[in-house]
């Protein structure tokens, strides 16, 4: 996608964000478009900073590092951490990072909590489920998040204020959008992490709170 366009395409996913909160009599303040700028550049990223985007989605600590401290201190901006997080990057990301995506298993959240109060932190985080149960994807299982919801927020001392996941390919993402939905409703939690380029509009009717749109902004990503 020509640098030229990124304004354009932004413009194109809020007024779809804006239809389709609409449709379901939702109000579309109440809805987050994270820009997922992983594997773009500082330059892309800051066209579309340029264009009035203010939250981006990173995957990799590392890349962020290399890509955000400038852009942040020159133009304020929220900064999501969307992908695994390894645990020996945990200090990194919490240093870097605004708000946590993807607590995903116990290893990570006993690791989490300290080192948010270390750094005096206290970042919002949601937890991770894998609602598919596929098993080579990242998160909690569904049978076991209600039991791992509670021991964030209580024995590892994690803000947790809502729930994400990334629906199977090959499947209906409504019908995991809507199973995540209830378990955040049964915990407490009000936030829902769900939607991407190609299933936001469906997202959105289910109650989500903050989508993560990346191609449809920014075009292919670039292979690293």
């Amino acid at each position: 996608m020509p640098d030229t366009t990124i304004a354009a395409a932004l413009a194109d996913v809020r007024a779809r964000i804006t239809a389709a909160a609409k449709s379901c009599g939702r109000d579309p303040k109440s809805i987050t478009l994270i820009a997922v700028s992983k594997t773009h550049d500082a330059a892309r990223a800051g066209l579309a900073i340029a264009a009035g985007q203010r939250d981006f989605g990173e995957n990799r600590v590392q890349e962020a590092e290399d890509k955000w401290p400038g852009l942040k201190a020159a133009h304020p901006s929220t900064l999501h951490l969307i992908g695994p997080l390894q645990t020996n990057k945990v200090r990194d990301a919490v240093a870097l990072f605004d708000i946590i995506h993807t607590v995903d298993r116990p290893r990570l959240a006993e690791k989490l909590g300290p080192e948010m109060r270390a750094q005096n932190r206290r970042l919002p985080c949601f937890v991770q489920v894998n609602t598919g149960r596929e098993e080579q994807k990242a998160g909690i299982d569904p049978k076991d998040a209600d039991a791992f919801i509670t021991a964030c927020c209580g024995e590892w001392d994690i803000p947790v204020v809502g729930l994400m996941c990334i629906p199977p390919v090959n499947e209906e993402p409504a019908l995991h959008f809507a199973f995540l939905r209830e378990i955040a409703k049964r915990n407490g939690l009000a936030q829902l992490s769900m939607g991407m380029s190609d299933d936001f509009e469906i997202a959105v009717a289910l109650g989500a709170t903050h989508i993560r749109v990346g191609s449809a902004i920014f075009g292919t990503r670039a292979k690293i």
